[in-house]
């Protein structure tokens, strides 16, 4: 019996439904991130809620890269790269006005709406835990999340010792931890999407 190839075509449908679904719930949290960390005057959900944001655009130029070729998949992991690493200095950025201006967070809705993004990106991780392996484009998603998650772990942290020490300055660093964080993250993205790009040249020869 002759393969028609219909468990491939399965295969790909399942996992752009995963990305689908990932790109919606991470444009939901970044709305709610936003609006909670303006709010609570948090550097930490603002970083946080922004990330989600670049994790979505990652997720759509993953859809958007499915179906080309190689040289497209190196530059859409190079453009998440780019977008990571200018998320990153523009977090850097607010976290240095934050501490210019001063501001007041507020721990408790640090806490709450961090472990409801720790919720919803601890199950995208796992539903994304098939392309950890796989091609650039699609590993970006994988380790955009993954950031995600322990950003979200690190604003817990930094809600409760606000709470404890009645001071902004935890929030303020894990603001600037996490930015750097997605600094390294964004470095390494840029480096697979290089080394990618070039074996694409190499086999087009």
């Amino acid at each position: 019996m002759s393969d028609c190839g219909c468990h491939s075509e399965a295969t790909n449908e399942a996992e752009r439904r995963i990305l689908r679904v990932a790109l919606a719930l991470n444009a939901t949290m970044f709305v709610v991130g936003l609006a909670a960390g303006l709010v609570a005057q948090s550097m930490g959900l603002i970083a946080d809620s922004l990330d989600m944001l670049a994790d979505a655009c990652a997720y759509a130029i993953g859809l958007l890269a499915w179906t080309r070729d190689a040289r497209f998949k190196a530059v859409a992991a190079r453009s998440s790269g780019m977008l990571l690493f200018l998320l990153g200095l523009g977090v850097l950025a607010g976290t240095a006005w934050r501490f210019m201006e001063g501001s007041a967070p507020q721990g408790l809705w640090m806490m709450a709406i961090a472990f409801l993004a720790l919720v919803v990106n601890t199950t995208v991780l796992r539903l994304l835990g098939r392309f950890r392996h796989g091609e650039v484009h699609l590993r970006a998603t994988w380790l955009f999340t993954r950031v995600d998650v322990i950003a979200n772990l690190a604003v817990i942290v930094s809600g409760l010792l606000v709470l404890i020490l009645h001071s902004a300055i935890p929030d303020l660093l894990i603001g600037a931890g996490i930015a750097l964080f997605i600094l390294k993250e964004a470095v390494g993205i840029l480096r697979e999407a290089r080394d990618a790009a070039s074996h694409a040249d190499v086999f087009s020869k």
